[in-house]
């Protein structure tokens, strides 16, 4: 059912940690004599990049083929060449933290401040202003669940700079029978209509006949060929298709989630930041930029859309069949690694399911398996800062560096989501979650980690050796469900469908919540 566009102008909460953009200052006007936007492809702007750093030449990234001469490493004897992590409840200064005031008025700061200014990036404080539009709502079924779905616009105000239209896209799917405000798991995907209702027969009947007077006016000879196939009708209607059930059998994600008296928004990240380095001019960086190429230390696309979700988050708070304090944030592969920053940057969000992240996400840096910071700083360099590249620097007027000098590793962006719900997902090679994720070093992280849930009077991992390099990881399909921090590795592939029952059960626990 089409309605009339209503618009939500959502402004960025102030309390909020520094990390998370700010609304935008007054837009000045555009000088006539702007240049239009800088035009790189990847390989220019990633030169561009270097220069800037000093950057001589990058150890190149190994390769996912096994076969191939420059294979990843996939030998656990050789997968640890740095013998300690950063401790996150270490200060910079040695000192340990041992109150939870430490840990939020000084150590987490710390923490922030390393991985904006060397990993991701900072989100500028000038982001201009997002109002939401409400596009088209209409009621659908859901696993046989009636919803109510809305097709939400997420404008950026662009009047600072015309020539750049960012445009955020999500959908969400509310319960149609939901007693009260549901919780919400915002996933990283396409947006759009999930089951879009089908016209009535005679609907499209009208439609079909409308369709063909108007072939017939375009082109006078159709008529003959439309008399001659009476049968045949521009649009037909949609057959029945049973739903692709998950790998363990179960329904898809999203029927579990309505089953569950949850809603969920599909949120388009490329409709923030497209997923590629030519484009890091174009999007919200660079709108912000205003069309020109980044600095060191400027955000890359896993902060944008990390950013994107915040702005989700701003219009789900305001939208009262939401519980906006139990809104959760999910991703898989890239967009699992942007969930994480997601969740660690913004603390607003409940609860996270990063499903398949790898090196970026949930796998300490500082492993030497599968995927590699050199894969980060050459072909993935723009989804991190560009002062990332200098940890694949072979070469350059600083020397060189490698990444046991990062001051930060992934177990402190997963100590960041502490002490609300964070649940690390894997599957298994054998079924395409392939050894390049290195869940072993996810698992060293997510154990590392856990330490700061205790810190802060919240359960931690549910195991009883919290030593990163003795721990043993669990069983496949053994998930350690029993704290805030979760863990579980399914028998299924590239894909977090067969937790999602499980993370649903898991929130709803600590929560309170039953539908």
């Amino acid at each position: 059912m089409q309605i009339p566009t209503r618009l939500v102008s959502v402004l960025m909460p102030l309390p909020i940690v520094a990390a998370i953009a700010l609304p935008a200052r007054q837009a000045q006007a555009q000088s006539p004599a702007t240049p239009p936007p800088v035009t790189f492809t990847a390989e220019q702007d990633h030169q561009n990049m270097m220069d800037q750093l000093g950057i001589k030449a990058l150890r190149p990234g190994p390769s996912g083929d096994e076969k191939a001469p420059n294979h990843a490493n996939y030998d656990e004897l050789k997968a640890n060449p740095y013998l300690n992590i950063p401790d996150a409840l270490t200060l910079n200064s040695g000192q340990k933290v041992t109150t939870a005031q430490i840990w939020w008025n000084e150590r987490r700061p710390q923490i922030v401040h390393d991985f904006e200014e060397y990993v991701y990036g900072r989100i500028p404080k000038d982001v201009p202003q997002v109002t939401w539009s409400v596009i088209a709502d209409e009621k659908e079924n859901i696993g046989f669940h009636p919803v109510i779905a809305s097709e939400l616009n997420g404008h950026v105000d662009n009047s600072s700079w015309p020539q750049i239209d960012v445009n955020l896209r999500m959908t969400l799917l509310i319960p149609a029978d939901a007693k009260g405000p549901v919780p919400v798991l915002i996933m990283f995907g396409p947006s759009g209509f999930p089951a879009p209702v089908q016209p009535s027969p005679a609907d499209l009947a009208h439609i079909n006949t409308a369709m063909k007077a108007l072939l017939v006016q375009q082109d006078p000879s159709l008529r003959d060929v439309i008399e001659q196939h009476p049968g045949w009708e521009p649009i037909r209607p949609v057959p029945f298709q049973f739903p692709q059930m998950n790998a363990d059998g179960d329904p898809p994600s999203e029927w579990e989630l309505i089953a569950a008296g949850w809603g969920f928004a599909r949120l388009d990240p490329q409709s923030a930041q497209p997923d590629n380095g030519a484009d890091l001019t174009r999007g919200i960086i660079g709108l912000v930029n205003k069309g020109q190429p980044r600095k060191p230390d400027d955000w890359g696309a896993l902060r944008a859309w990390a950013w994107a979700a915040s702005r989700g988050l701003d219009y789900l708070e305001s939208d009262p069949a939401v519980d906006a304090k139990h809104v959760g944030i999910e991703g898989v592969s890239r967009y699992g690694k942007a969930a994480l920053v997601t969740m660690a940057f913004d603390q607003r969000f409940a609860m996270v399911l990063v499903g398949s992240s790898g090196k970026g996400g949930a796998t300490l840096l500082r492993r030497n398996y599968g995927e590699a910071v050199e894969s980060l700083t050459g072909g993935e360099y723009y989804w991190m800062a560009g002062n990332f590249m200098k940890y694949g620097a072979s070469q350059a007027t600083f020397g060189s560096m490698n990444p046991g000098d990062i001051p930060v590793d992934s177990n402190e962006l997963i100590a960041l989501c502490a002490p609300r719900l964070t649940f690390i997902s894997y599957g298994i090679p054998e079924k395409g979650d392939a050894h390049w994720l290195d869940h072993q070093g996810s698992w060293m992280a997510t154990v590392a980690a856990s330490p700061v849930w205790t810190l802060l009077g919240a359960p931690g991992l549910s195991t009883t050796d919290l030593d990163y390099k003795t721990a043993k990881m669990p069983p496949v399909n053994d998930g350690l469900l029993g704290g805030k921090l979760a863990w579980r590795q399914d028998d299924g592939g590239h894909t977090d469908a067969p937790n999602v029952k499980y993370f649903i059960q898991w929130v709803d626990g600590f929560i309170g919540y039953s539908k």
